[in-house]
């Protein structure tokens, strides 16, 4: 493997590249900050990323052996909510998933739990990943919509034409907390009018052990992941492309829950048709139909001292399309997107009580969303050092209450409720970059609006473990809207790297469960009620600095400090805002080796929201080691990597880790991959 690295910077967010050839790379990560929105992206034919600057922590080592949480991980702007070992929800820029767009190759796909217990994410592998894509705050993809915070895009692994003829791959890895085996395997096949790949993933885990070797109960899981990719060009520049993922995960312990999950799976399909290289105004069109359905099984079947078994089950549906044109004429280039969906929600609840009748109730009444969206983007060069980014994207959107008796339901807290509605929303962003003998200087501004999520407006008696309240939804809620600020400010020599970058959003109608006293909660042990509301305003900061020195030709060191916080219109805290954190690391290449020391020291949380039930987490600081290397042997390429996480054993909780169930202790690890 080519050893020489090259630095590729873009508002202070470096990718550290290795070149190679290979099908088994890492998958890369495509980051576009708001202040630049000209995006970053990488085939992994092309390169396989070791580290990004500024991540929380590597996790190139455990290669395709890592979740895709701990890849998201890797960027910045992100977090993860944990619930348990599996199925982390992504946090950006201080927001979650009601604040941020999650497609699979532009898909719109929407979780089926009202406790959001399977994020988007959870129903890819690392094995079908080509590549993410971030977008930070209101400049999201052309998919998205009611990106606040931002859009995340995870780009699937297509094998493509004209590539090797026949390629196989196998994936083996062992971590010793709690057991955690990954077993994959995968195939392509390329010619100059047809390519495929299919493969299949495995994951199990038994209990993990916080540090000091406390087990941490219901954290065990087991899930199979099994996908194929399709490509067919029956006349040159004309292709037909198809996918399928099957996923299944069973026996998932949430340890932060009073529940379980005996079972999710997720069913995503899509055929599409891309014309290239038009001519005209545009030269490239790409039209993609798509069919998503998830089922989402929780149950406290195997709990002990349950009070009331009840089964909560959930489904979600999505049908879509989108039609991107893609152009270029003299100094712009420019993209025309319309995307349209509909999808479905649906969950109930069955309570069981000894010696009566079972309860039923609906949480989610069969929302149906129909939503239509026009977005349009132009990158101007206005000269050699200038240039300018502009995006835009209008959506309408209609639901309607197809479940009589939730609608019924719903109407005795909101008399004279509609059972439809119909919205219009909107965002557009602008931003400007200069760029001159190593300097980049770029700043943005942008507004926008999205409407209640089903939950916000629907949403009945859901209980929320992290504040011990009883949610219902309120369908009166006005649109929320942001007014986001950004900037950065970059330099680069031919050894270091420094930035400094930062957002700000401001917030009208910030939407927020607040208490109702008049209201009496229906599960056991619940503090009380809360209704969603508008506040008048809210502000979310986050920032970042960046420095990473090259000290010779073998050695690195990165450092990365963040900050972020945020308030509403009373002066009370926001919960899940991250405390002062810094991320280090030294980074050593020799020959085929790669090894890497680095720490992760977080601030104690002293600025949470104790008026939305949270409370203080203890500062603390983590080291991680890894080593590993690639070698050939004749046509077979071989990865090894050895390493271990938590190398102390501390026992600690991050700010964002549900009801402060604790991480993993100390935790050694190895993986093994083939290619040939």
């Amino acid at each position: 493997m080519n050893r020489k690295y090259s630095f590729i910077h873009r508002f202070g967010l470096c990718l550290v590249l290795v070149s190679g050839q290979s099908f088994m790379a890492a998958p890369t990560y495509s980051q576009t900050p708001s202040t630049d929105s000209i995006h970053r992206e990488a085939s992994l034919s092309e390169v396989t990323v070791t580290s990004v600057v500024g991540a929380k922590r590597k996790v190139a080592g455990k290669g395709r052996s890592a979740s895709i949480e701990e890849h998201l991980l890797q960027l910045g702007h992100v977090d993860m909510v944990r619930r348990g070992n599996y199925a982390w929800e992504p946090v950006v820029n201080s927001m979650a998933t009601e604040r941020v767009s999650t497609t699979i190759d532009g898909m719109k796909i929407f979780y089926a739990c009202t406790d959001k217990m399977d994020p988007v994410t959870s129903y890819v592998e690392s094995g079908n990943l080509q590549r993410i894509r971030l977008d930070s705050g209101l400049d999201g993809n052309p998919q998205a919509t009611g990106n606040i915070g931002g859009s995340i895009d995870l780009k699937l692994r297509k094998a493509g034409f004209d590539a090797k003829s026949h390629a196989y791959n196998a994936t083996m890895g062992y971590e010793a907390n709690g057991h955690l085996q990954v077993y994959g395997a995968d195939a392509a096949f390329s010619t100059d009018r047809f390519y495929s790949n299919v493969g299949a993933f495995y994951r199990h885990a038994d209990n993990y052990k916080a540090g000091g070797h406390e087990e941490v109960e219901f954290s065990q899981f087991q899930k199979v992941n099994t996908f194929l990719n399709l490509g067919w060009q029956p006349v040159k520049n004309h292709i037909i492309e198809g996918t399928v993922i099957f996923d299944r995960a069973t026996d998932v312990g949430y340890p932060a829950l009073t529940m379980d999950v005996s079972d999710a799976t997720g069913f995503i399909s899509s055929l599409s048709y891309r014309r290239e290289q038009l001519h005209g105004l545009f030269y490239r069109w790409e039209t993609k139909a798509y069919y998503n359905h998830i089922t989402h099984n929780m149950d406290d079947t195997h709990r002990p001292d349950v009070v009331i078994h009840m089964d909560m089950p959930g489904r979600s549906s999505t049908t879509g399309l989108y039609s991107l044109l893609q152009g270029s004429s003299a100094n712009h280039q420019y993209q025309l997107n319309y995307d349209a969906y509909y999808n479905t929600l649906f969950a109930d609840m069955t309570m069981y009580v000894k010696g009566a009748k079972p309860m039923y109730m609906l949480t989610w009444p069969d929302v149906g969303t129909l939503s239509q969206g026009l977005a349009l983007t132009d990158d101007i060069q206005l000269a050699p050092h200038h240039t300018i980014h502009l995006s835009a994207k209008g959506a309408w959107q209609y639901r309607r209450i197809n479940d009589d008796e939730g609608f019924r339901a719903l109407s005795i807290y909101f008399p004279g409720m509609e059972r439809t509605a119909s919205d219009l929303t909107g965002r557009v962003a602008f931003s400007y970059a200069y760029r001159h003998n190593g300097w980049k200087l770029a700043v943005g501004t942008g507004y926008g609006s999205r409407t209640p999520s089903v939950t916000e407006a629907y949403g009945y008696f859901l209980n929320n473990t992290f504040d011990r309240y009883d949610y219902i939804g309120n369908p009166n809620l006005k649109h929320e809207r942001a007014f986001e600020l950004n900037g950065s400010l970059a330099w680069t020599s031919e050894t270091v790297e420094a930035s400094l970058e930062a957002n700000t959003f401001f917030f009208q109608n910030y939407i927020i469960g607040t208490p109702d006293e008049r209201l009496s909660p229906m599960t056991i042990g619940a503090e009380g009620v809360k209704v969603y509301h508008n506040l008048n305003d809210a502000q979310i900061i986050n920032a970042a600095a960046v420095v990473n020195w090259q000290l010779t030709d073998w050695l690195s060191w990165h450092n990365r400090l963040t900050y972020s916080y945020g308030k509403e219109n009373t002066g009370a805290r926001l919960p899940m805002i991250a405390p002062l954190t810094y991320q280090g690391a030294l980074k050593l290449f020799w020959k085929n080796l790669e090894s890497e020391a680095g720490v992760q020291a977080v601030a104690r949380n002293s600025h949470y929201g104790s008026k939305y039930g949270e409370t203080p987490t203890a500062g603390y600081a983590i080291w991680h080691f890894n080593i590993g290397g690639h070698f050939q042997f004749g046509t077979v390429g071989t990865d090894i990597h050895l390493g271990v996480e938590n190398l102390f054993d501390r026992h600690y909780s991050t700010y964002s880790d549900w009801n402060h169930i604790p991480q993993k202790g100390r935790n050694i690890y190895f993986n093994l991959s083939f290619q040939l």
